[in-house]
């Protein structure tokens, strides 16, 4: 029995770790190696949250899916991880319901923009 349990987890200490990716509505799978992701259990809306500080890129997991949104500063992500509520907060200031849409992606991709 210890045997098989010390063969375990020498399999697991040698496996490959690869890269975690997400299927992103509207863009595809994106791969998480640069973001700083962090499971989400004090909102209702929001279960996870995964931020890459350099690309200024936040990728939400709510319960339908993952979003990703661009050119987020990271004074927002840091008052959205505060927030009191972070579902009011998300909507109100990150998702594209905020008032001028200014983090949506597509919005950064559409040609003129």
């Amino acid at each position: 029995m210890i045997r098989a349990a010390t063969s375990f987890i020498l399999l697991l200490l040698t496996a490959p770790v690869g890269t975690e990716a997400v299927d992103v509505r509207d863009s595809g799978p994106v791969d998480l190696a640069t973001f700083e992701c962090r499971d989400i259990n004090r909102s209702t809306m929001i279960q996870r949250v995964c931020y890459d500080r350099a690309q200024r890129a936040m990728i939400v997991g709510i319960k339908s899916g993952y979003d990703r949104f661009c050119e987020l500063p990271p004074e927002t992500f840091n008052g959205f991880m505060a927030a009191p509520s972070m579902g009011q907060f998300f909507n109100q200031n990150i998702r594209r319901l905020a008032p001028d849409g200014r983090y949506d992606c597509r919005a950064k991709l559409r040609p003129g923009s």
